[in-house]
This record gives structure tokens, C-alpha cells and sequence, in this order.
């Protein structure tokens, strides 16, 4: 398993949270602050199997684009990936 820790700009994060709760992947939302302007970021944690890492990277990515002005320089979404040892729910 993976955890993808994902940056994204707030501007974006309710869209992608839709897009990916619509493939049925749970993301847990964390209010983050960083970056050169130091704005506000949303942080999603997302859990997944090693074969659907690329299905969700393919998610943000299009959101991102889909989100991003002509000539913009600075990124919609940041993605870190963690190897995962376990998973548990109760």
C-alpha cells in the first residue's frame, strides 16, 4: 500500500475531494498552510493499493490542469508518496 500526501491549493481541494469520493477513493482533509505566499492549502491523505497509485495521481493531475491559468507557474497540487505497511479501519 501507498499513503499520497497531497498539497493542494483550497481553490481546488473541494473539487478534487468530489472527484475522487465519486471513484470511491476516502481521503482524509487536514488545513495546512505553506508555500511562497504562505495562502492556505488543503493536505488529503490518501490510502491505496500500489496498483491504483497511478489511477489517483491521474485524478489530481487533471483537476490540477483542468484548475490552471494560461502561463501559471506555480502548482495546483504537490503529491508525496509514503510506502504503507498497514491499514487498519475499526
Amino acid at each position: 500500500m501507498k499513503l499520497l500526501v497531497t498539497i493542494v491549493q483550497n481553490r481546488i481541494a473541494n473539487e478534487l475531494i468530489q472527484e475522487l469520493s465519486e471513484e470511491n477513493y476516502r481521503t482524509t482533509t487536514l488545513s495546512s498552510t505553506g508555500g511562497f505566499l504562505r495562502e492556505g492549502n488543503t493536505t488529503l491523505l490518501i490510502g491505496v493499493e500500489e496498483n491504483k497509485k497511478q489511477e489517483v495521481e491521474e485524478i489530481i493531475q487533471r483537476v490540477s490542469q483542468r484548475n490552471s491559468s494560461e502561463g501559471e507557474h506555480i502548482a495546483n497540487a504537490i503529491i508525496f508518496v509514503l510506502p504503507m505497511e498497514a491499514y487498519k479501519r475499526f
